[in-house]
Protein backbone atom coordinates (compact mmCIF):
# COMPACT_ATOMS: atom_id res chain seq x y z
CA UNK A 1 0.00 0.00 0.00
CA UNK A 2 2.79 2.69 -0.58
CA UNK A 3 2.35 5.82 -2.92
CA UNK A 4 3.05 9.02 -2.86
CA UNK A 5 1.76 9.75 0.96
CA UNK A 6 3.24 6.90 2.59
CA UNK A 7 6.48 6.93 3.92
CA UNK A 8 9.21 4.48 2.80
CA UNK A 9 10.74 4.12 6.72
CA UNK A 10 7.70 2.78 7.55
CA UNK A 11 7.36 -0.58 5.27
CA UNK A 12 11.21 -1.12 6.14
CA UNK A 13 10.62 -1.94 9.60
CA UNK A 14 8.04 -4.50 8.77
CA UNK A 15 9.92 -6.03 5.80
CA UNK A 16 12.19 -9.11 6.60
CA UNK A 17 15.41 -7.92 6.70
CA UNK A 18 14.18 -5.69 9.40
CA UNK A 19 12.67 -8.65 11.18
CA UNK A 20 15.87 -9.93 11.75
CA UNK A 21 18.40 -7.09 12.24
CA UNK A 22 15.51 -6.03 15.72
CA UNK A 23 16.35 -9.97 16.65
CA UNK A 24 19.83 -9.42 15.81
CA UNK A 25 19.56 -6.19 18.92
CA UNK A 26 17.61 -8.43 21.08
CA UNK A 27 20.10 -11.15 21.14
CA UNK A 28 23.00 -8.96 21.33
CA UNK A 29 21.40 -6.71 24.15
CA UNK A 30 21.19 -9.57 26.49
CA UNK A 31 24.58 -11.10 25.50
CA UNK A 32 25.43 -6.91 26.85
CA UNK A 33 23.13 -7.60 29.86
CA UNK A 34 24.75 -11.07 30.21
CA UNK A 35 28.54 -9.16 30.29
CA UNK A 36 27.21 -6.25 32.51
CA UNK A 37 26.39 -8.72 35.18
CA UNK A 38 29.39 -10.86 34.87
CA UNK A 39 28.46 -13.94 33.42
CA UNK A 40 30.21 -13.35 30.06
CA UNK A 41 33.98 -11.47 29.22
CA UNK A 42 33.32 -8.09 27.99
CA UNK A 43 35.71 -8.18 25.59
CA UNK A 44 34.11 -11.66 23.78
CA UNK A 45 30.73 -9.64 23.83
CA UNK A 46 32.42 -6.89 21.92
CA UNK A 47 33.95 -9.12 19.42
CA UNK A 48 30.17 -11.04 19.06
CA UNK A 49 28.73 -7.09 18.24
CA UNK A 50 31.62 -6.82 15.63
CA UNK A 51 31.33 -10.11 14.23
CA UNK A 52 27.54 -11.13 14.10
CA UNK A 53 25.59 -11.08 10.85
CA UNK A 54 22.79 -12.27 8.76
CA UNK A 55 21.85 -13.39 5.51
CA UNK A 56 18.79 -13.45 4.17
CA UNK A 57 19.34 -15.67 1.61
CA UNK A 58 21.36 -18.05 3.51
CA UNK A 59 18.35 -18.15 6.63
CA UNK A 60 16.07 -18.51 3.90
CA UNK A 61 18.66 -22.18 2.68
CA UNK A 62 18.44 -23.03 6.47
CA UNK A 63 14.53 -22.73 7.88
CA UNK A 64 14.04 -24.89 4.94
CA UNK A 65 15.50 -27.84 6.46
CA UNK A 66 14.84 -27.08 10.18
CA UNK A 67 11.52 -25.23 9.37
CA UNK A 68 11.58 -23.11 12.42
CA UNK A 69 12.95 -19.28 11.33
CA UNK A 70 14.36 -18.32 14.75
CA UNK A 71 16.51 -21.52 14.48
CA UNK A 72 17.35 -20.36 11.28
CA UNK A 73 18.47 -16.87 12.46
CA UNK A 74 20.52 -18.30 14.90
CA UNK A 75 21.92 -20.99 13.27
CA UNK A 76 22.85 -18.27 10.54
CA UNK A 77 24.65 -15.85 13.03
CA UNK A 78 26.22 -18.67 14.87
CA UNK A 79 27.99 -18.99 11.25
CA UNK A 80 29.39 -15.68 11.35
CA UNK A 81 30.50 -16.10 14.91
CA UNK A 82 32.02 -19.27 14.64
CA UNK A 83 32.53 -21.68 17.78
CA UNK A 84 34.48 -19.52 20.29
CA UNK A 85 31.73 -16.41 20.30
CA UNK A 86 28.49 -18.58 18.92
CA UNK A 87 28.44 -19.68 22.65
CA UNK A 88 26.89 -16.93 23.88
CA UNK A 89 23.99 -16.57 21.58
CA UNK A 90 20.61 -17.14 23.41
CA UNK A 91 21.67 -18.37 26.44
CA UNK A 92 19.10 -19.48 28.56
CA UNK A 93 16.36 -17.74 26.25
CA UNK A 94 13.06 -19.61 24.16
CA UNK A 95 12.37 -18.16 20.58
CA UNK A 96 9.73 -15.98 22.14
CA UNK A 97 12.18 -14.13 24.23
CA UNK A 98 13.71 -12.55 20.94
CA UNK A 99 10.14 -12.22 18.81
CA UNK A 100 8.34 -10.80 21.34
CA UNK A 101 10.70 -8.02 22.04
CA UNK A 102 12.01 -7.72 18.89
CA UNK A 103 8.31 -7.20 18.23
CA UNK A 104 7.84 -4.29 20.90
CA UNK A 105 10.72 -2.84 19.12
CA UNK A 106 8.99 -2.66 15.72
CA UNK A 107 5.94 -1.36 17.01
CA UNK A 108 7.70 1.40 19.13
CA UNK A 109 9.73 2.30 16.12
CA UNK A 110 6.39 2.42 13.79
CA UNK A 111 4.44 4.57 16.78
CA UNK A 112 7.58 7.34 16.74
CA UNK A 113 6.37 7.54 12.65
CA UNK A 114 3.01 7.61 13.56
CA UNK A 115 3.60 10.54 15.82
CA UNK A 116 5.10 12.64 13.60
CA UNK A 117 2.14 11.88 10.97
CA UNK A 118 -0.23 13.14 13.87
CA UNK A 119 1.93 16.24 14.75
CA UNK A 120 1.79 17.32 11.04
CA UNK A 121 -1.91 16.57 10.64
CA UNK A 122 -2.70 18.29 13.82
CA UNK A 123 -0.60 22.08 12.74
CA UNK A 124 -2.40 21.40 9.48
CA UNK A 125 -6.06 21.57 10.35
CA UNK A 126 -5.55 24.01 13.98
CA UNK A 127 -4.37 26.88 11.18
CA UNK A 128 -7.09 25.86 8.71
CA UNK A 129 -9.54 26.52 11.73
CA UNK A 130 -7.83 30.00 12.85
CA UNK A 131 -8.28 31.03 8.89
CA UNK A 132 -11.85 29.98 8.53
CA UNK A 133 -12.71 30.88 12.40
CA UNK A 134 -15.38 33.53 11.16
CA UNK A 135 -16.56 31.40 7.82
CA UNK A 136 -19.65 31.26 7.91
CA UNK A 137 -21.65 28.02 6.72
CA UNK A 138 -24.51 25.59 7.73
CA UNK A 139 -24.61 23.07 10.25
CA UNK A 140 -26.38 20.18 9.63
CA UNK A 141 -28.03 17.09 11.36
CA UNK A 142 -29.61 14.09 9.88
CA UNK A 143 -27.83 15.53 6.40
CA UNK A 144 -30.86 18.60 6.87
CA UNK A 145 -29.72 22.43 7.46
CA UNK A 146 -29.78 22.86 11.11
CA UNK A 147 -28.25 26.28 12.38
CA UNK A 148 -25.60 28.48 11.11
CA UNK A 149 -21.60 27.71 12.15
CA UNK A 150 -19.04 28.49 10.87
CA UNK A 151 -16.46 26.60 8.55
CA UNK A 152 -13.78 27.31 11.69
CA UNK A 153 -15.46 25.56 14.19
CA UNK A 154 -16.80 22.68 12.36
CA UNK A 155 -12.43 21.95 11.89
CA UNK A 156 -12.18 22.54 15.13
CA UNK A 157 -13.91 19.47 15.83
CA UNK A 158 -12.70 17.37 13.48
CA UNK A 159 -8.86 18.76 15.74
CA UNK A 160 -10.23 18.08 18.74
CA UNK A 161 -11.71 14.18 18.03
CA UNK A 162 -7.95 13.72 15.92
CA UNK A 163 -6.03 14.77 19.06
CA UNK A 164 -8.48 12.69 21.55
CA UNK A 165 -6.89 9.46 19.38
CA UNK A 166 -3.91 10.77 19.11
CA UNK A 167 -3.55 10.65 22.88
CA UNK A 168 -5.06 7.06 23.37
CA UNK A 169 -2.57 5.88 20.48
CA UNK A 170 0.60 7.44 22.52
CA UNK A 171 -1.13 5.91 25.70
CA UNK A 172 -1.60 2.32 23.77
CA UNK A 173 2.29 2.57 22.65
CA UNK A 174 3.77 3.05 25.69
CA UNK A 175 1.43 0.82 27.32
CA UNK A 176 2.49 -2.16 24.63
CA UNK A 177 6.52 -1.10 24.93
CA UNK A 178 7.04 -4.46 26.71
CA UNK A 179 10.04 -6.85 26.50
CA UNK A 180 10.78 -9.98 27.89
CA UNK A 181 13.24 -12.60 28.55
CA UNK A 182 12.02 -14.79 31.35
CA UNK A 183 12.63 -18.04 29.07
CA UNK A 184 10.15 -21.09 28.00
CA UNK A 185 7.14 -20.65 30.69
CA UNK A 186 8.22 -17.42 32.03
CA UNK A 187 9.55 -18.27 35.16
CA UNK A 188 13.74 -17.33 34.03
CA UNK A 189 14.68 -21.45 34.94
CA UNK A 190 17.44 -21.08 33.20
CA UNK A 191 18.94 -17.31 33.24
CA UNK A 192 19.18 -14.56 35.73
CA UNK A 193 16.01 -12.61 36.54
CA UNK A 194 18.22 -9.49 36.97
CA UNK A 195 18.93 -10.07 33.17
CA UNK A 196 15.69 -8.58 31.98
CA UNK A 197 15.17 -5.75 33.09
CA UNK A 198 18.55 -4.38 31.95
CA UNK A 199 18.26 -5.95 28.45
CA UNK A 200 14.97 -4.18 28.34
CA UNK A 201 16.50 -0.87 29.43
CA UNK A 202 19.41 -0.75 26.74
CA UNK A 203 16.53 -1.48 24.33
CA UNK A 204 14.24 1.61 25.90
CA UNK A 205 11.77 -0.88 26.62
CA UNK A 206 9.72 -1.43 30.04
CA UNK A 207 10.37 -5.39 31.08
CA UNK A 208 7.08 -7.28 31.17
CA UNK A 209 5.41 -7.60 35.21
CA UNK A 210 4.76 -11.28 34.25
CA UNK A 211 5.53 -13.33 30.94
CA UNK A 212 4.55 -16.85 30.33
CA UNK A 213 6.63 -17.91 26.97
CA UNK A 214 4.80 -14.80 24.99
CA UNK A 215 3.98 -11.62 26.38
CA UNK A 216 0.07 -11.33 26.90
CA UNK A 217 -1.54 -10.46 23.64
CA UNK A 218 -4.11 -7.88 25.32
CA UNK A 219 -1.48 -5.59 25.13
CA UNK A 220 -1.30 -5.82 21.34
CA UNK A 221 -5.03 -5.81 20.99
CA UNK A 222 -5.20 -2.53 22.57
CA UNK A 223 -2.86 -0.96 20.52
CA UNK A 224 -4.36 -2.06 17.70
CA UNK A 225 -7.97 -1.00 18.87
CA UNK A 226 -6.20 2.69 18.96
CA UNK A 227 -4.98 2.23 15.50
CA UNK A 228 -8.77 1.48 14.76
CA UNK A 229 -9.63 4.54 16.38
CA UNK A 230 -7.56 6.82 14.58
CA UNK A 231 -8.95 4.77 10.95
CA UNK A 232 -12.69 5.51 11.94
CA UNK A 233 -12.07 9.16 12.93
CA UNK A 234 -10.35 9.25 9.83
CA UNK A 235 -13.27 8.26 7.67
CA UNK A 236 -15.62 10.63 10.06
CA UNK A 237 -13.22 13.40 8.68
CA UNK A 238 -13.29 12.07 5.20
CA UNK A 239 -17.38 11.34 4.91
CA UNK A 240 -17.27 15.15 5.80
CA UNK A 241 -15.61 15.96 3.19
CA UNK A 242 -17.62 13.69 0.47
CA UNK A 243 -20.52 15.25 1.51
CA UNK A 244 -19.39 18.63 1.37
CA UNK A 245 -17.73 18.26 -2.16
CA UNK A 246 -21.43 17.10 -3.56
CA UNK A 247 -22.79 18.88 -6.68
CA UNK A 248 -25.80 20.62 -4.71
CA UNK A 249 -23.73 21.17 -1.72
CA UNK A 250 -20.33 22.53 -3.03
CA UNK A 251 -18.72 23.92 -0.38
CA UNK A 252 -15.71 22.23 -0.45
CA UNK A 253 -13.50 20.33 -2.82
CA UNK A 254 -10.19 18.28 -2.95
CA UNK A 255 -7.58 19.79 -4.34
CA UNK A 256 -7.28 19.04 -8.52
CA UNK A 257 -4.25 19.13 -10.35
CA UNK A 258 -4.34 20.90 -14.13
CA UNK A 259 -4.02 17.34 -15.76
CA UNK A 260 -6.03 15.41 -13.51
CA UNK A 261 -9.03 13.66 -15.25
CA UNK A 262 -12.28 12.71 -12.58
CA UNK A 263 -14.34 9.90 -15.17
CA UNK A 264 -12.88 7.98 -18.23
CA UNK A 265 -16.61 8.56 -19.62
CA UNK A 266 -17.46 12.68 -18.16
CA UNK A 267 -14.95 15.02 -18.35
CA UNK A 268 -17.19 17.46 -15.80
CA UNK A 269 -16.32 15.25 -13.48
CA UNK A 270 -14.42 16.19 -9.87
CA UNK A 271 -14.78 13.43 -7.20
CA UNK A 272 -13.16 12.90 -3.88
CA UNK A 273 -11.46 9.68 -4.28
CA UNK A 274 -9.10 10.27 -1.95
CA UNK A 275 -11.14 10.73 0.84
CA UNK A 276 -13.75 7.47 -0.62
CA UNK A 277 -10.22 5.63 -0.49
CA UNK A 278 -9.15 6.48 3.26
CA UNK A 279 -13.27 5.54 3.84
CA UNK A 280 -12.45 2.03 2.52
CA UNK A 281 -9.16 1.67 4.30
CA UNK A 282 -10.75 2.16 7.71
CA UNK A 283 -12.51 -0.81 7.08
CA UNK A 284 -9.74 -3.12 6.56
CA UNK A 285 -8.13 -1.10 9.75
CA UNK A 286 -11.21 -1.63 11.85
CA UNK A 287 -11.37 -5.63 10.65
CA UNK A 288 -8.00 -5.91 11.93
CA UNK A 289 -8.79 -5.07 15.61
CA UNK A 290 -11.37 -8.15 15.75
CA UNK A 291 -8.45 -10.50 14.78
CA UNK A 292 -5.93 -8.59 17.44
CA UNK A 293 -8.75 -9.20 19.72
CA UNK A 294 -9.24 -13.09 18.76
CA UNK A 295 -5.39 -12.99 19.36
CA UNK A 296 -5.65 -13.15 23.03
CA UNK A 297 -7.12 -16.04 23.25
CA UNK A 298 -4.35 -18.77 23.59
CA UNK A 299 -3.89 -22.06 25.01
CA UNK A 300 -1.94 -22.48 27.90
CA UNK A 301 1.53 -20.46 28.28
CA UNK A 302 1.78 -20.05 24.82
CA UNK A 303 0.75 -21.05 20.98
CA UNK A 304 1.26 -19.79 17.78
CA UNK A 305 -2.46 -19.14 16.42
CA UNK A 306 -1.61 -15.59 16.67
CA UNK A 307 1.35 -15.08 15.19
CA UNK A 308 0.86 -15.59 11.65
CA UNK A 309 -2.16 -13.43 11.69
CA UNK A 310 -0.25 -10.76 13.65
CA UNK A 311 3.00 -10.97 10.91
CA UNK A 312 -0.19 -9.59 8.34
CA UNK A 313 -2.50 -7.32 10.41
CA UNK A 314 0.44 -5.09 12.21
CA UNK A 315 2.33 -4.28 9.32
CA UNK A 316 -0.51 -3.50 7.18
CA UNK A 317 -2.13 -1.48 9.84
CA UNK A 318 0.25 0.27 10.69
CA UNK A 319 1.39 0.80 7.13
CA UNK A 320 -2.04 1.80 6.72
CA UNK A 321 -2.83 4.12 9.40
CA UNK A 322 0.87 6.31 8.40
CA UNK A 323 -0.63 6.01 4.90
CA UNK A 324 -3.78 7.69 5.92
CA UNK A 325 -2.64 10.34 7.96
CA UNK A 326 -0.32 11.32 5.31
CA UNK A 327 -2.63 11.54 2.82
CA UNK A 328 -5.76 13.76 5.32
CA UNK A 329 -2.82 16.02 5.63
CA UNK A 330 -2.64 16.40 2.13
CA UNK A 331 -6.06 16.37 1.72
CA UNK A 332 -6.40 19.44 4.42
CA UNK A 333 -3.46 20.98 2.54
CA UNK A 334 -4.97 21.19 -1.08
CA UNK A 335 -8.12 21.68 0.00
CA UNK A 336 -10.28 24.37 -1.98
CA UNK A 337 -12.96 26.12 0.34
CA UNK A 338 -15.84 27.66 -1.57
CA UNK A 339 -16.95 31.01 0.71
CA UNK A 340 -19.34 31.88 -1.50
CA UNK A 341 -21.24 28.58 -1.19
CA UNK A 342 -21.04 28.00 2.36
CA UNK A 343 -22.60 31.77 2.69
CA UNK A 344 -25.30 30.58 -0.25
CA UNK A 345 -26.32 27.71 1.29
CA UNK A 346 -27.47 29.33 4.56
CA UNK A 347 -29.56 31.58 2.67
CA UNK A 348 -31.81 28.86 1.29
CA UNK A 349 -35.50 29.16 0.90
CA UNK A 350 -35.18 32.98 2.93
CA UNK A 351 -33.64 31.95 5.56
CA UNK A 352 -35.07 28.83 7.12
CA UNK A 353 -32.18 28.02 9.56
CA UNK A 354 -33.44 31.25 10.95
CA UNK A 355 -36.74 29.46 12.45
CA UNK A 356 -35.86 28.77 15.88
CA UNK A 357 -34.79 32.83 16.45
CA UNK A 358 -38.88 33.42 15.29
CA UNK A 359 -39.89 31.01 17.52
CA UNK A 360 -38.32 32.42 20.73
CA UNK A 361 -39.25 36.07 19.58
CA UNK A 362 -42.91 34.90 19.67
CA UNK A 363 -42.48 32.97 22.71
CA UNK A 364 -41.60 36.50 24.17
CA UNK A 365 -43.95 38.38 22.63
CA UNK A 366 -46.79 36.76 24.49
CA UNK A 367 -47.79 33.42 22.71
CA UNK A 368 -46.76 29.73 24.22
CA UNK A 369 -44.25 28.13 22.64
CA UNK A 370 -46.99 25.45 21.29
CA UNK A 371 -48.51 28.23 19.74
CA UNK A 372 -45.36 30.15 18.35
CA UNK A 373 -44.05 26.66 16.87
CA UNK A 374 -47.14 26.17 14.61
CA UNK A 375 -47.13 29.20 12.73
CA UNK A 376 -43.28 29.28 12.55
CA UNK A 377 -43.44 25.80 11.18
CA UNK A 378 -46.23 26.19 8.63
CA UNK A 379 -44.29 29.29 7.18
CA UNK A 380 -41.13 27.41 7.26
CA UNK A 381 -42.29 24.47 5.73
CA UNK A 382 -44.18 26.44 2.79
CA UNK A 383 -40.61 27.73 1.98
CA UNK A 384 -39.02 24.71 2.26
CA UNK A 385 -41.58 22.61 -0.14
CA UNK A 386 -42.07 25.28 -2.23
CA UNK A 387 -38.99 26.80 -3.14
CA UNK A 388 -39.81 29.80 -1.07
CA UNK A 389 -38.87 32.47 0.79
CA UNK A 390 -39.30 32.18 4.09
CA UNK A 391 -38.49 35.44 5.38
CA UNK A 392 -41.34 36.74 3.03
CA UNK A 393 -43.67 34.41 4.35
CA UNK A 394 -43.54 35.72 8.09
CA UNK A 395 -43.77 39.22 6.66
CA UNK A 396 -47.02 37.92 5.06
CA UNK A 397 -48.67 36.22 7.84
CA UNK A 398 -50.68 38.23 10.32
CA UNK A 399 -50.06 36.05 13.11
CA UNK A 400 -46.69 36.87 13.18
CA UNK A 401 -46.74 40.77 11.57
CA UNK A 402 -49.44 41.68 14.80
CA UNK A 403 -46.31 40.31 17.14
CA UNK A 404 -43.22 41.14 15.72
CA UNK A 405 -42.19 44.26 14.02
CA UNK A 406 -39.74 44.56 11.02
CA UNK A 407 -37.17 45.65 13.38
CA UNK A 408 -37.60 42.43 15.37
CA UNK A 409 -37.95 40.25 12.33
CA UNK A 410 -34.25 41.68 11.66
CA UNK A 411 -32.64 40.83 14.71
CA UNK A 412 -33.99 37.43 14.26
CA UNK A 413 -32.15 37.36 10.94
CA UNK A 414 -28.80 38.68 12.38
CA UNK A 415 -25.86 35.70 11.77
CA UNK A 416 -23.34 37.41 13.89
CA UNK A 417 -26.13 36.66 17.21
CA UNK A 418 -25.11 32.61 16.13
CA UNK A 419 -21.42 33.38 16.25
CA UNK A 420 -21.11 35.22 19.50
CA UNK A 421 -19.71 32.59 21.28
CA UNK A 422 -17.41 31.40 19.02
CA UNK A 423 -14.00 33.04 20.49
CA UNK A 424 -14.71 31.37 23.75
CA UNK A 425 -14.72 27.68 22.10
CA UNK A 426 -11.56 29.13 20.40
CA UNK A 427 -10.57 29.71 23.85
CA UNK A 428 -10.78 26.29 25.04
CA UNK A 429 -7.98 25.11 22.35
CA UNK A 430 -6.55 27.93 23.30
CA UNK A 431 -6.61 29.93 20.20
Amino acid sequence: MIDRYSRPEMSKIWDLNSKFDYYLKVELAVCDAYAQLGYFPVEDIQKVHKKAKFSIERIDKIEAEVHHDVIAFLTCVNESLGDNLSKYMHVGMTSSDVIDTAFALQIKDSSFIINDDFDVLLSTIKDLAIKYKNTICIGRSHGIHAEVTTFGVKLLNMYDMLERVYKNFQDSAEEVRVGQISGPVGTYSNLPIELEPIVCENLDLKPARISTQIIARDYHARYMQALGLVASVIEQIATEIRHLQRTEVREVEEGFSKKQKGSSAMPHKKNPVLSENLCGLARVVRNNVNTAMENIVLWHERDISHSSAERIIFPDSLILVDFMLNRLTNIFSNLVVKENNMKQNTNMFGGIVYSQKVLLALVESGLTREQAYIIVQRNALDAFENDGDFRYNLEHDDDVTKQLSTDDLDDCFQVEEYLRNVDKIYNKFGL
